[in-house]
């Protein structure tokens, strides 16, 4: 295995994952709010599940989105 490209392709994932991830949060909580299903004070729980193909990998993180 070339750890340096392994290494490189999957910083450049994680990357994405963050950005993409991110915006997509800001865009429905902002959707949320402007309709009012949302006050924008909650704090809401959030949930990321990362799954690999080929390995038998699922990685589970949980947290707390404060709106304000």
């Amino acid at each position: 295995m070339d750890e340096e490209k392994f290494n490189g392709s999957m910083r450049k994932f994680l990357r994405t994952v963050g950005v993409t991830s991110q915006q997509e949060i800001e865009k429905a909580i902002r959707d949320a709010v402007a309709s009012g299903k949302l006050k924008g004070n909650e704090k809401l729980n959030a949930k990321m599940v990362l799954t690999v193909d080929g390995v038998a990998l699922t990685h589970e993180v949980k947290g707390e989105l404060e709106l304000g």
